[in-house]
């Protein structure tokens, strides 16, 4: 039997900010922490004032929250909120940043490459995009769970030739085992028929748009004009972003990136691989939930990952540094 991987973090700390995406959201999210930090609360009054809607009402709302033109600022505005507290408690910067999809507005925001205000509203029109370019197409997605990566994607494309119609994409690779396809209905029921008859899993998502898969080009397109009209800065902290699991370094790099990055796979499982290479140590899961440090734990070289989106797991961090 195999012994279970080493997770004691190592001295001196190597500390990576690790961003959730869409998906994370839950309603009320961020209310324990904005009792005891001020923060939070001016953080969403800012982000509204940009937006020119009240973000946290609509984080009590759980129709509205859903809908991913709001979903998007509305994790983005948690993430930064929570940020801003967590700058407090380092004694030095973080090495790297990333973020899942949509979380890599949040790094990038984080890193100063973005304004805040300008990172509310470009996420606000990025949902918008997406939600509008699937108008009328029944689309799906599912997690698949116990195949390798170029298994998922075989039966992508399989499933893109042999079914009538069918688009699907292998749209997240989350971590070693578990592969996120995206699609239209028929591509994507294609490939969960296909999984089932392996013996694996395929577990449909609840999810409002069909993200980084082929159907998302026309959003791609768009944003990249939204992209193009605002004004991005030197990185303070390097960013790996999902496109290529790299650091881009010029404003034509990371505009690119983001704009491929909404038809193309999300390359997690490769990020923290780039991490863990980096000999990353200790992980900061900043942002509602735990799911990146849920998949942290199924790496291939697993590396110690605190959430802190509650006072008590902040707590618990704080105790670690």
């Amino acid at each position: 039997m195999a012994s279970a991987p080493d997770m004691t973090i190592k001295q001196p700390l190597r500390i990576a900010i690790i961003f959730p995406g869409q998906g994370s959201q839950a309603v009320g999210m961020t209310s324990e922490l904005a009792e005891i930090y001020p923060e939070i609360r001016a953080t969403f009054a800012e982000a509204s004032a940009a937006l020119g809607e009240d973000l946290w009402a609509i984080c009590q709302d759980e129709e509205r929250l859903n809908q991913t033109q709001y979903t998007q600022p509305a994790l983005l505005t948690a993430s930064i909120a929570i940020w801003r507290i967590l700058q407090d408690k380092l004694d030095k910067a973080p090495l790297y940043l990333a973020g899942h999809s949509l979380g890599e507005y949040s790094a990038l925001c984080a890193a100063g490459v973005l304004s805040f205000a300008d990172a509310i509203r470009l996420v606000h029109k990025r949902g918008q995009l997406m939600q509008e370019a699937v108008i009328g197409v029944d689309t799906a997605m599912a997690a698949v769970l116990g195949l390798e990566d170029h298994r998922v994607e075989t039966l992508c494309e399989q499933a893109t030739e042999h079914v009538d119609g069918a688009v699907v994409n292998a749209a997240n690779f989350n971590s070693p085992g578990q592969v996120v396809v995206s699609g239209n209905a028929a591509g994507v029921t294609a490939v969960i028929d296909k999984v089932q008859n392996t013996g694996k899993k395929a577990i449909p998502l609840k999810v409002s748009v069909p993200s980084h898969c082929a159907l998302m080009q026309p959003a791609s397109s768009a944003l990249a004009e939204a992209l193009a009209a605002i004004k991005f800065d030197q990185a303070h902290i390097p960013v790996i972003q999902n496109r290529h699991a790299r650091v881009e370094t010029s404003t034509l790099g990371i505009k690119q990136a983001l704009t491929e990055q909404l038809s193309e796979p999300v390359l997690w499982s490769q990020t923290m691989q780039e991490l863990a290479d980096k000999q990353i140590n200790l992980l900061i899961e900043c942002g509602n939930g735990n799911v990146l440090t849920n998949l942290a734990k199924r790496q291939a070289h697993p590396i110690v990952s605190y959430p802190v989106d509650k006072p008590a797991r902040l707590d618990k961090l704080i105790e670690v540094l």
